[in-house]
């Protein structure tokens, strides 16, 4: 067993402008034992609002979590509420845990409460997120989306307007739509959660906090239970062998990431 856990946060995007506001953020809540590190992607799109800008990221992202667990590291978190490639770099990973902020909050607050709203920034991303309730299961959880008309490089633009249209928000989905718990549908949307929370008196689910707690869980699990990631049907690994055949290595340039 590890004395500690090593965990790595990834801004899914190709800048580097929250990376030191979130290692902070994640240095505050980590537990003694955890060690965490904030990396962006070296290229890339500034947001992934469009499914052309997730798509164009997925090969840099899967190359930096199969790194990451050759490496040492015990888990990685993608920082994009769409979860992307979620199921991709749990296929790839031997025993790195890896989690996303969707799955995580929506598990979390179905423990808090029996129904919940997800605040989102735009219109734009609710049938994709709609998508992955579903997919998680928590469809008869869903009380409401709840749209601010912000992009994520708004959100911190004017903290207090967005504080305001959060609170707006998510009172309506409190007291019109029904919601116990309201899930914060932006990594981006980061330090809100807490006079939200104050303010409605219902539990509000950050989502940078929520997946990395889970890895830190899941991590604990791992090392002290033996519960990892199953590779019998659904997460199988691709066969190293094939990938040395076709030559894939030489071909995407990521030598060195894949042994027998």
């Amino acid at each position: 067993m590890n004395s500690k856990k090593r965990i790595l946060f990834i801004n899914p995007v190709g800048h580097s402008s929250w990376d030191r506001l979130i290692l902070d953020y994640l240095n505050s809540a980590k537990e003694d034992d955890t060690e965490v590190d904030v990396v962006s992607l070296e290229r890339g799109p500034h947001h992934l609002e469009y499914h052309y800008y997730e798509a164009l990221v997925s090969w840099d992202l899967l190359n930096l979590i199969k790194k990451a667990e050759k490496e040492g590291y015990d888990g990685a978190v993608i920082g994009c509420f769409y979860d992307p490639f979620l199921r991709e770099a749990r296929e790839i990973c031997e025993r790195m845990v890896v989690t996303a902020p969707a799955e995580s909050a929506l598990n979390i607050a179905a423990a808090l409460g029996d129904t919940f709203s997800i605040i989102v920034g735009r219109r734009k991303w609710i049938p994709a997120m709609r998508r992955n309730v579903f997919k998680y299961g928590h469809r008869d959880r869903l009380a409401s989306f709840r749209s601010l008309d912000l992009g994520v490089l708004e959100f911190h633009a004017d903290e207090e307007f967005t504080e305001k249209r959060l609170k707006e928000e998510a009172e309506k989905a409190v007291k019109e739509d029904g919601a116990e718990v309201i899930v914060l549908g932006c990594t981006v949307q980061f330090g809100f959660y807490k006079e939200l929370q104050d303010s409605l008196g219902v539990p509000v689910v950050d989502v940078v906090l929520a997946p990395f707690k889970y890895a830190e869980f899941l991590v604990n699990l791992r090392d002290r239970f033996g519960w990892y990631t199953s590779k019998v049907g659904g997460y199988e690994t691709p066969p190293v062998r094939e990938i040395k055949e076709w030559g894939l290595e030489e071909q995407y340039g990521f030598q060195g990431l894949w042994e027998e």
